[in-house]
């Protein structure tokens, strides 16, 4: 990879219209057509942007609004990631910054690559701090191993509203000290291996029931509520001196913008009030996508919605749609200091990326040996009257869509028992083959994480899990969100435990603990109803 050359130099040779260009990240999608590829490349040549914040494809989560266009499973995106970094660096005149949505791994764009906890697991972990750095640090090598300069992670919004549509499992949970130590960690971690980070998404999108790549929410706390709890982990990560970069978000925050309902990514009493002033941060700020419908629906001028952005106060704009159009209004508007001021802040972050990125590889830490480890130190039990049958018939029961069960299998060596998977067997055929059964090990497993559609478990399954609350005794294990339980009368359960991720890591563990092998250390991080 090429050197980047100093600032002191940039700040000379480059124009006041290349500066500019620095300023833009427009999205680059992995499984993209070879127009597509090619015309992204010639925007990279002819207006010297800045540079890229990759994706797995059209049709994924965080640019498919409406969910219409069907993701394509690609086993080779990996490879091809690599190859579209290389040509498109070959394009650009100045090396670009390349950036990516990593908080869990690259599995969160990219298949067939190593996947960690969500933060809400390792939110549970009552302290092993050194596991969030392994975590932080690993992810970082991946995306280091692959190009990628910054990892735009992780999330420090407060996990204080069940409804969150958007949030959720990306939060460490609802406490403040609790987020911001594992965010630290996390940091500490990227950093160690010479990878960008960006806490997200400022100031706060824990506390909301609105998606804001689907519209803008409206938080109408007080500034005192704000900042003891949703500004917390900013105002202590800030404080530290450890922080590369602050992530927009796309929120109405009333009592931060002198009673406005503006969006808080183009708010310069949020940006440079609050963020500059208040809480004295001096680095790189990026807006979170500027194709989110919370903003970009309201401006379809093209280059009015980059402008805002820019003259509130961010230096870098992601997923610009209207490159060109930005770059010319920023250009014919924005004054020669504002211009170098942010300029200056965008080049040093990438001088520091790309001088790291370089250092000797590093050797990473086997992902199953981690996630084992979080997975026995995460497990929780939040309902504990009982967690074997005492020598009782049971019988399993998994709901889910996988066709092997690695829980009731491990478990299976050691006590005989028959189970049956709602992958393999209807409702109707399970409630007959359990019918002499009065115990029940019943294992569900949430096929979507994000609560929408009540995480997409057929309606049936809900009445069948709730027959069997009532009228079964019942020890329960979820692997998957904890929030499901806010659609069952879980209580009724003799035991809950909650395992958070369906990895065959997080199961075993789960069959350890059911054969008393191990026991339950983690702490729920979120409020059950």
């Amino acid at each position: 990879m090429r050197n980047i050359i100093p600032y002191s130099k940039a700040s000379k040779s480059l124009s006041k219209r290349e500066k500019v260009g620095q300023f833009f990240m427009p999205a680059a999608f992995i499984n993209d057509t070879e127009e597509e590829i090619s015309a992204l490349e010639n925007l990279i040549k002819e207006q010297g942007i800045g540079g890229l914040c990759f994706f797995h494809s059209r049709a994924s989560a965080a640019t498919n609004f409406e969910g219409k266009k069907k993701i394509i499973y690609n086993t080779d995106s990996l490879n091809t990631l690599k190859k579209l970094i290389k040509r498109y660096q070959k394009a650009a005149k100045h090396t670009l910054l390349i950036s990516i949505d990593a908080e869990w791994g690259l599995a969160m764009r990219i298949e067939n690559t190593p996947q960690y906890p969500y933060a809400i697991c390792l939110g549970a972990m009552t302290s092993n701090l050194d596991l969030v750095e392994a975590v932080g640090k690993n992810i970082a090598l991946d995306c280091k191993d692959a190009g990628i300069h910054w990892n735009l992670a992780p999330v420090v919004d407060i996990n204080n509203n069940p409804n969150n549509p958007v949030i959720g499992y990306r939060s460490f949970g609802e406490d403040k000290e609790n987020a911001t130590q594992k965010a630290l960690a996390f940091i500490k971690g990227t950093q160690e291996a010479g990878i960008l980070t960006s806490i997200k998404h400022f100031p706060g999108h824990g506390d909301t029931d609105t998606d804001s790549h689907l519209d803008l929410p409206l938080i109408t706390k007080n500034k005192e509520e704000l900042w003891e709890n949703e500004l917390y982990p900013f105002r202590k990560i800030i404080a530290s001196g450890k922080l590369d970069s602050v992530m927009i978000g796309h929120l109405s925050v009333p009592a931060l913008a002198g009673g406005n309902k503006i969006s808080s990514s183009i708010s310069k009493d949020i940006i440079k009030g609050v963020l500059r002033k208040e809480l004295g941060f001096n680095g790189v700020i990026i807006s979170d996508a500027l194709n989110m419908h919370a903003v970009s629906k309201n401006y379809p001028k093209k280059g009015e919605l980059e402008w805002l952005a820019f003259d509130a106060g961010n230096d870098i704009l992601c997923f610009t749609e209207h490159t060109f159009e930005g770059i010319e209004t920023i250009f014919k508007k924005a004054h020669s200091k504002a211009i170098e001021e942010a300029f200056k802040r965008v080049w040093l972050l990438k001088e520091k990326a790309i001088n790291n990125i370089q250092n000797e590889k590093e050797v990473v830490i086997d992902s199953s040996e981690v996630n084992s480890k979080i997975a026995q130190k995460s497990i929780t039990q939040i309902i504990a009257n009982s967690t074997d049958f005492k020598n009782e018939k049971f019988v399993g029961i998994a709901i889910t869509n996988l066709s092997e069960n690695s829980f009731f299998n491990h478990i299976k060596k050691e006590k005989e028992f028959n189970f049956y998977l709602t992958s393999k067997n209807s409702i109707s055929e399970i409630q007959t083959m359990i019918n002499d059964y009065k115990n029940i090990l019943l294992s569900i497993e949430t096929p979507k994480v994000k609560p929408h559609n009540k995480f997409d478990i057929p309606e049936y399954y809900w009445d069948f899990i709730e027959d069997l609350l009532q009228t079964k005794n019942v020890i329960l294990y979820v692997f998957g969100s904890p929030f499901i339980l806010n659609h069952i009368t879980y209580k009724k359960a003799k035991s809950v435990i909650i395992g958070y991720q369906d990895f065959k890591e997080f199961k075993i563990t789960g069959a350890n603990h059911f054969l008393k092998k191990i026991e339950a250390n983690g702490s729920l991080p979120i409020t059950i109803s």
